[in-house]
């Protein structure tokens, strides 16, 4: 049944009664799985037989005591197999908490922090590894370490007050494994977790996911991951409930180590003190070679900066803003740093790396060594979910370069299964920095199975009565609709870039709900609580942004509706657009009172024209206050926030102020992405002015400016109403000051390229590939009587003089290679 044929006969939504309302639904929703021809709720791999199971520690009531030693337990189980009668051996593996597996001895795969972080008592990923060529004839040992995650967090009280602890789910590490060994006789057999496994401590006494790791090596256990250990003293394992989430197989990217770097310099900053500098700023893990004796303690602390005198400072990562005593509540350190400490066992030559955590750093500073280390002592790992990267932007401009490079690396931090705000201090999955770039991820990375978890962890974390920050949900509820909207515009997303209709059918019954929660939290239509512009050089209120985002979150379900052809609340939300238009634009525009006068009209003239809030005759006029408000300000420069800065970028590029925004992004005046490239930043800054104690050194919010180089340098942007790249614009623009662009895009029809170079004779070339199965619509700048050649695989295909006073060159352009040429 198609969706048109599933719709026709239904009476429209309005008129339903309640329960015929949730019928509907219910059958949008079933009709939606038709359509995919997907199983929605396959089978576990992880089946009941298989049991969660833990190292029978109690859970602890005493917030002072949860930062003693508790060491991570090591668990084993022993089984013989003939190997050469194997025809598959898959192992199926999760954990409440993070897990690191062998067999016997040797790691299995290459994932790190798995599984990925969500709402454990809702669902839980498991992953699965193919062990067929690993495993041996005779015994083999399965070996399993536990580490706390955010399933066991520290009980911190980050700002003085918010403990996490209060709204995650948390209980003892655990786990869950079943190994399947299919036989070429067709005979199965399987290893699963019960209590016949063993377990004891480990040497790995602490792990914070914030704080970090204390690993001592005299408490290792030789062997204790292989067959032949003789484990009668280990204790059994006891099974627990588990976390009680749903056990769903991982269909995104896990979290891999996806760049590897090696110490600019290491340098002595006192006695006994080595600073390591890594050359960039970087969320992740490190290696290093050690050499000492037993019970020599060497500790290492993390940081974004240095002071003046070349020492390390740890400020803008301290965990919550922990920065004194008391703050953090009982038993927390005074200071909450990323700290990392080794003990020696009787191996005086070691390679040491964290497991159980990941810090945010540039600089690595090391106590306890007698010697300096050598550069190729230490290897900087970083890690992220390892989506696919096969985008990419560069130009002529060195500033623009860089910015690019530092907004990339910025990216890639703050995706560790998770988007965050900045990887070190608070690590949470806020909606509001998503809303602000998304696009400028997607446009940089493969994100389709990323944003689908994403949004799924907004369905587990959002309720009935308020809007919430982030998702995992960990107690913050102030922002408002500005971020929890993500739910709703990561399936928009998913829906324009990738023709996901299946996640939009999936979640309609639910967006609807959620837009009658907005309009009960709302009645007026002006949102009037939450945050508004952050990071705005001039305070922005909620007002202006949120019920922007309010007009936004209508069309987006005006657009779903039609989709689903409910045409009642088509209807519907297309009425509401227009209330909240006119609202927005009689207070903001019309007749604004005269505390508007206080706002940053740069974000409250982009906000309204981003969002549509501005009719097509007045469009001009508020471009045109824009760009003098912009004129006015210090250096000429932007002074929007978080998503001021998103809307300015692309509204002046859409009223033909493509060259000023171009002018403004490559200076290195204060305040812009050149200022901080040209102080040394190599991951973006939380705020235009350069912070060394209190906002991040690595926060994405500013990095909306790499989607601008995608959508208006490159040129390249979907098509609203060809999602996916069926059909798309390639827009691409030339500022004087920029001499050549190399763009591509992965679609699901293949790479899309937009490269032009400006010659020396003042010709323009183009040469753009448009994927097997797509059309383009191509617009280029040409002044009158432009002359105009197109080859298509170097055959001329079109040549024409341009007479227009449009002062563009368009065409339609079918799937191949062009070179166009204007002159």
């Amino acid at each position: 049944m198609t969706l048109p044929d599933m719709f026709n006969n239904i009476l429209t939504y309005r008129k339903m009664n309640r329960g015929n309302r949730i019928l509907l639904l219910l059958l949008m929703i079933a009709g939606c799985f038709g359509v995919s021809g997907k199983e929605k709720n396959p089978a576990s791999a992880l089946p009941a037989q298989a049991k969660w199971i833990s190292n029978c520690s109690p859970v602890l009531t005493d917030e002072a005591a949860m930062y003693a030693n508790h060491p991570s337990p090591l668990f084993r189980k022993v089984f013989a197999l003939d190997h050469s009668t194997i025809r598959k051996a898959t192992l199926y593996i999760t954990a409440a908490g993070y897990y690191a597996a062998t067999l016997n001895g040797e790691r299995i795969g290459d994932i790190y922090l798995d599984p990925a972080w969500t709402n454990y008592s809702k669902r839980v990923y498991y992953s699965q590894y193919d062990l067929t060529e690993k495993l041996k004839s005779g015994n083999n040992c399965l070996g399993v370490s536990l580490g706390n995650g955010f399933y066991n967090p520290l009980p911190l009280r980050m700002w003085g007050n918010l403990n996490i602890r209060k709204s995650l789910p948390t209980g003892i590490p655990a786990f869950i494994a079943r190994l399947v060994v299919e036989y070429k006789n067709g005979k199965t057999a399987e290893i699963v977790t019960d209590n016949s496994w063993r377990f004891t401590e480990g040497p790995l006494l602490k792990n914070s996911v914030y704080l970090g790791e204390w690993y001592d090596a005299r408490q290792e256990i030789a062997g204790w991951n292989a067959p032949g250990l003789n484990d009668a003293s280990w204790a059994k394992a006891c099974v627990v409930d588990g976390p009680g989430g749903k056990l769903q197989s991982r269909f995104f990217a896990p979290v891999k180590v996806t760049d590897r770097f090696t110490p600019a310099k290491i340098e002595s900053t006192a006695k006994g003190i080595y600073l390591a500098d890594m050359g960039t700023n970087f969320a992740g893990t490190y290696k290093i070679r050690l050499k000492g004796h037993p019970g020599d303690t060497v500790t290492f602390c993390f940081g974004e900066r240095i002071y003046e005198n070349g020492s390390l400072n740890p400020m803008t990562t301290a965990c919550g803003q922990i920065k004194g005593a008391g703050i953090g509540g009982p038993g927390a350190p005074d200071f909450a740093l990323q700290t990392d400490s080794y003990v020696f066992g009787k191996d005086t030559v070691v390679w040491y790396s964290p497991r159980f955590t990941f810090h945010t750093f540039r600089y690595m500073e090391i106590k306890g060594l007698g010697y300096q280390p050598q550069l190729s002592d230490i290897e900087g790992l970083a890690l992220n979910s390892a989506v696919e990267e096969s985008n990419h932007f560069e130009c002529s401009s060195p500033i623009l370069n860089a910015i690019q490079k530092i907004s990339t690396r910025t990216f890639k931090s703050n995706l560790v299964s998770v988007e965050s705000d900045c990887p070190a201090r608070e690590r949470f999955g806020y909606g509001g920095d998503i809303n602000a770039v998304a696009d400028s991820y997607i446009y940089n990375f493969g994100m389709h199975d990323f944003y689908k978890k994403a949004v799924h962890d907004w369905v587990d974390a959002m309720n009935d009565s308020i809007f919430v920050d982030t998702a995992p949900f960990i107690g913050l509820a102030y922002c408002g609709i500005s971020w929890e909207s993500a739910f709703l515009f990561m399936q928009d997303k998913l829906y324009e870039y990738y023709n996901d209709t299946e996640i939009v059918c999936e979640m309609y019954a639910r967006d609807l709900k959620w837009m009658d929660k907005v309009a009960r939290l709302h009645p007026g239509l002006i949102v009037d609580n939450g945050l508004g512009d952050h990071e705005s050089m001039i305070p922005v209120p909620v007002q202006i942004t949120g019920t922007c985002h309010y007009l936004q979150a209508a069309g987006v379900m005006k657009r779903f509706a039609a989709l689903m052809h409910d045409k009642a609340n088509e209807k519907r939300f297309s009425k509401l657009e227009a209330k909240l238009r006119a609202k927005l634009q009689e207070t903001y525009w019309k007749k604004p009172g005269a505390d508007v006068e206080k706002v940053n009209k740069q974000t409250l003239y982009s906000a309204l024209l981003y969002s549509g809030a501005i009719a097509e005759n007045v469009k001009k006029a508020v471009a045109d206050s824009l760009i003098a408000v912009v004129k006015r300000s210090e250096n000429g420069h932007f002074t929007t926030g978080i998503f001021g800065t998103k809307y300015i970028l692309n509204v002046l590029s859409q009223a033909g102020m493509t060259q000023q925004v171009f002018d403004i992004v490559n200076s290195p005046a204060f305040p812009g992405w050149g200022y901080m490239v040209n102080r040394g930043a190599t991951t973006l800054w939380e705020a235009w002015r350069e912070s060394d104690n209190t906002y991040s050194n690595c926060h994405p919010m500013f990095g909306s400016v790499s989607e601008w180089f995608y959508r208006w340098l490159g040129g390249i942007s979907p098509d609203e109403k060809h999602p996916g790249f069926q059909q798309f614009y390639l827009k691409p623009h030339a500022p004087v000051g920029l001499n050549f662009v190399k763009t591509s895009y992965k679609t699901p029809f293949g790479v899309i390229r937009s490269d032009w170079e400006r010659k020396t004779t003042g010709e323009i070339v183009y040469n753009v590939s448009v994927p097997k199965g797509t059309i383009a619509s191509f617009q280029a700048e040409a002044s009158k009587n432009a002359e105009v050649t197109v080859r298509l695989a170097s055959k001329i295909v079109g040549q024409q003089n341009v007479e227009s006073c449009a002062g563009h060159y368009q065409t339609k352009l079918n799937a191949g290679d062009y070179e166009i040429v204007i002159k």
